[in-house]
């Protein structure tokens, strides 16, 4: 059975600018093949193969009270990450 570890998560509040400037630099850093992450004082470098697997999921969870929107971009290889 497969192992999972979590290498690095980060969860804030942000703004539409905030977001989208910070996915520009995750397609920069992508691009070149190495995404270093940094929260404090760790920091997670991942090397990426030239091929990839993107994944994009857009959902809706409605409740009576108000509903939850959410969208995922997920980017996955095989192989080492760092």
């Amino acid at each position: 059975m497969a192992e999972k570890e979590v290498l690095f998560k980060s969860e804030e509040s942000k703004t539409r600018g905030e977001i989208a400037a910070f996915l520009r630099q995750i397609a920069d850093r992508v691009e070149n093949g190495v995404v270093s992450l940094t929260q404090g004082e760790r920091e997670v470098v991942l090397n990426l193969p030239e091929n990839l697997i993107l994944e994009i999921k857009a959902e809706r969870k409605v409740k009576p009270e108000k509903s939850k929107h959410s969208l995922e971009i997920e980017i996955e290889w095989r192989g080492e990450t760092a």
